[in-house]
């Protein structure tokens, strides 16, 4: 049986003491022990999203977070501006028109990010726009947002900014208070290290404000009854108990290593990584790179389809292509969660031969050369 290692930006690869953790017996979810459950990890969430404010923790992937804090942000009588400026950026705005809930696009060119500018220029020319929506991490193009700027911007105009940090939360420097955010989102498939299950949002005390004003028109996602059942540290509705266990051991575990040495190593990875496709004669396809996920260029005369099929089978590495207009044009490798400089150092290694089997020009050691040399100079 052949060993897969996955780089994709989520799922992610999840640790064997995690999977231990999650194989224990069942608990059931409306007990004490469960309860206390419920009660740790918020506090650990905390720690994550570096927030004082309440962090719900639902059942559904990343996206069901998400349109609970849009729709519950953005209830009748106010407006969005949604930055769209990727495959997941549209997403959010098909959750303002499945909801009917007003909003203007604000189109950005793919592997760009957001910046201040940017959302300042869309709310002088539409004064009816009280709340942002945007992408701090935006995987399918690897392009960052400048959420710290943009965070200023929003408290000084008295708007909600909504973030999807799917991407980024527990990999990149993500400071919810410290930058002014109201809702914070993010999945248990990215850098938490988990099988895909678990949505988390941290709810600022002002979005709750805007939340309990107006009717939220869905019942499942329903932020109101999360809040309502935090309170007695219960949830409204059956949990995948399991990931939850395994959420307190990828949180405690979080907190013992400390969020700037994750924070740390990721940009460590993306650096070394970098380096390597330069070594190789890649291009790098982001203009406003994140660290959390790297997209290179595929080469002419190179078929992204067999070169991640051949990676796979061959290898034993998972990369990830193109989404959308990228489609067959990059290939992505994911930074998060449970990978260190020895597996970036074997799936740069597998790219180089995958590359070479191709009829790509490269000297073989070029790009794992240029990656050594990175980790060499930071574990001095």
């Amino acid at each position: 049986m052949k060993k897969i290692r996955l780089f994709t930006p989520g799922p992610t690869m999840v640790p064997e003491e995690v999977m231990l953790e999650m194989a224990r017996p069942m608990e059931h979810h409306r007990t004490g022990i469960y309860k206390e459950w419920v009660k740790e990890a918020h506090g650990l969430l905390q720690y994550l999203f570096q927030t004082k404010a309440m962090c719900v923790t639902m059942a559904g992937s990343g996206t069901a977070a998400a349109e609970a804090a849009i729709v519950g942000c953005c209830p009748t009588g106010h407006k969005a501006l949604v930055v769209d400026n990727g495959k997941f950026a549209e997403r959010w705005v098909k959750v303002c028109a499945a909801f009917g809930i007003a909003n203007t696009r604000l189109p950005i060119e793919w592997g760009r990010g957001a910046k201040a500018a940017d959302i300042s220029k869309a709310m002088d020319a539409d004064p009816k726009i009280d709340t942002i929506i945007i992408v701090h991490s935006e995987t399918s193009t690897t392009a960052l947002s400048d959420i710290a700027g943009i965070g200023r911007l929003t408290r000084d105009r008295g708007a909600l900014l909504i973030v999807d940090g799917i991407t980024a939360v527990g990999a990149i420097p993500c400071k919810m208070d410290e930058w002014g955010v109201d809702a914070y989102i993010t999945g248990s498939q990215k850098a938490l290290m988990l099988p895909p299950g678990l949505a988390f949002v941290a709810v600022s005390d002002r979005a709750w404000e805007r939340i309990e004003s107006g009717k939220t028109p869905t019942l499942y996602n329903d932020l109101k009854a999360y809040r309502k059942s935090l309170a007695e540290w219960d949830v409204p509705y059956t949990p995948p108990v399991t990931l939850v266990r395994g959420l307190l051991c990828v949180l405690r575990g979080i907190k013992e290593r400390g969020l700037e040495s994750v924070w740390a190593e990721t940009t460590l990875l993306a650096r070394a990584t970098r380096a390597a496709a330069e070594a190789m004669g890649l291009k790098l396809f982001a203009a406003d790179p994140v660290d959390s996920v790297t997209a290179v260029v595929v080469p002419t005369g190179v078929e992204e389809g067999a070169l991640r099929k051949t990676m796979r089978s061959k290898y034993g590495f998972q990369i990830a292509g193109g989404q959308g207009e990228l489609k067959g044009k990059i290939i992505r490798f994911s930074h998060m969660g449970y990978v260190d400089a020895f597996d970036t150092l074997g799936v740069l290694a597998a790219l180089e031969m995958t590359l070479i089997g191709q009829g790509f020009k490269l000297a073989p050691g070029a790009g794992v050369a240029a990656a050594q040399k990175v980790f060499a100079e930071a574990m001095k």
